[in-house]
């Protein structure tokens, strides 16, 4: 079949294509970090009122997918895609010339359409052409945004030292824009005739695409919606707040050496958890791929809360800051697989962008604990409270993951016992694919 061929092959530069995409509007969000303090230093506004545009970028990232995602999954991804490379070239340009919080929040207002736009676009395809795969290749898709960062991360750091922050927004505004508005040419949605075989689908997966407007009146949705949210809340305030925390520990400066190269302590940190984050999507994702998504996601929010715990109480040297925030994001970079998954696995292919669009949106309700944790700090005198919070957060989580997510996917998607016998060809198809077979 050279249809089949044609798509085996060409499925897999669609996906680097993705990949690329988002590691070009990665640091919209991890990147952000860096320049709080820059920022701060030029106009004298507050952390807490800086932060707020990274809360504007979180909630239109997120809560726009949704519509965006409904656009996709109509006319194809080429345009979504390239809007996004525009949106985030105009974002940094605006946020480069910046004199005022309105106009800073206008950066991070187009950011948020930029980064979102780029992102369910693309997570969205991943999971189309890879319905076999989803856990691992949707995993290497949200790697591009979570890894994405770590390359730039020290050039970024160094040309706003050397040349401020204003120049250094424009200049990766510009390499950034180009780079996504010329990838987006190339980037489509898969044929039926492209996608892969039942029989190589390893878990539990529906036999129809259900709607939008069904999938939210559906339990499945909302116990995901709620332990996506618990989990997102902590990663999304050490993100933010990473180089304020380490400054105020002292370490944000301090030298240190990892693989013979020496680096600030905040520069190795941001670089080692942009990695980590990147690792740990794909890897989770391919794990989920065998012992199923509920199984990997109680194990993974498990271990989350303990590596969060030791980020907030034992991250005070410049070398266990590295180490414990790095664990954090190996195993909170996870959630942009684990339930981009299980959406595309409970609720098919063809509404799958604008399903995981819906439950994205999770995200932006977790940003708005962002400004939150500076008010929590500021009362209680240290970042141990807010880490505490994290850590429960993310055992209710992985409780909900085992003991309630799982048995409810498993009532919903199990086939029945005993087939009807006069069912048609086709049927025993749709019952194959939803089959657990390993």
């Amino acid at each position: 079949m050279p249809s089949a061929r044609r798509g085996h092959t060409n499925r897999w530069f669609q996906l680097v294509l993705g990949i690329i995409c988002m590691a070009s509007v990665a640091n919209l969000q991890y990147g952000w970090t860096l320049f709080v303090l820059p920022i701060q230093h030029q106009w004298g506004w507050s952390k807490a009122e800086i932060q707020v545009a990274f809360s504007i970028f979180i909630v239109l990232e997120t809560w726009l997918v949704p519509f965006e995602g409904w656009i996709v999954d109509r006319i194809g991804p080429r345009w979504m895609v390239l809007a996004g490379g525009v949106g985030t070239f105009l974002a940094w340009y605006v946020n480069s010339k910046a004199t005022s919080l309105g106009m800073l929040y206008l950066g991070g207002a187009i950011a948020g359409f930029a980064g979102g736009a780029v992102y369910g676009t693309c997570v969205g395809n991943a999971l189309k052409w890879f319905p076999d795969k989803r856990g691992l290749c949707g995993g290497l898709t949200a790697a591009g945004f979570g890894a994405g960062a770590a390359i730039t991360i020290a050039p970024i750091r160094a040309m706003i030292l050397s040349s401020g922050y204003q120049h250094t927004f424009l200049f990766f505004g510009i390499l950034y824009g180009v780079i996504v508005v010329v990838v987006s040419n190339f980037i489509r949605a898969p044929d039926l005739e492209e996608l892969p075989a039942a029989t190589n689908i390893k878990v539990l997966q529906s036999a129809e695409d259900v709607p939008p407007a069904q999938v939210v009146r559906s339990p499945i949705f909302w116990i995901m919606y709620l332990m996506f949210f618990l989990v997102a809340a902590g990663g999304l305030m050490s993100a933010a707040q990473l180089a304020p925390i380490a400054k105020e520990r002292g370490i944000a400066d301090a030298t240190v050496v990892i693989f013979g190269f020496s680096m600030p302590a905040i520069v190795a940190a941001l670089t080692c958890h942009n990695i980590t984050n990147g690792v740990g999507r794909p890897l989770n994702g391919w794990i989920s791929d065998h012992i199923g998504r509920a199984n990997m996601m109680a194990i993974a929010f498990g271990i989350e809360a303990i590596c969060l715990a030791a980020f907030g109480f034992f991250g005070t040297t410049a070398i266990s800051f590295i180490i414990t925030d790095g664990l954090v994001f190996l195993f909170w970079g996870d959630i942009f697989s684990l339930f981009a998954a299980t959406v595309g696995d409970a609720f098919g292919r063809k509404f799958v962008t604008v399903n995981y669009g819906i439950m994205y949106t999770a995200k932006g309700v977790a940003s708005l604990l962002v400004p939150l944790g500076n008010v929590l700090t500021h009362a209680s005198g240290s970042w141990h409270a807010v880490y505490a919070v994290g850590c429960g957060m993310n055992v209710l989580a992985a409780l909900l993951g085992f003991f309630v997510l799982k048995p409810v996917i498993k009532a919903r998607l199990a086939p029945p016992a005993h087939p009807v016998a006069s069912e048609p060809a086709h049927a025993g198809e749709e019952i194959e694919r939803r089959r657990a077979v390993g």
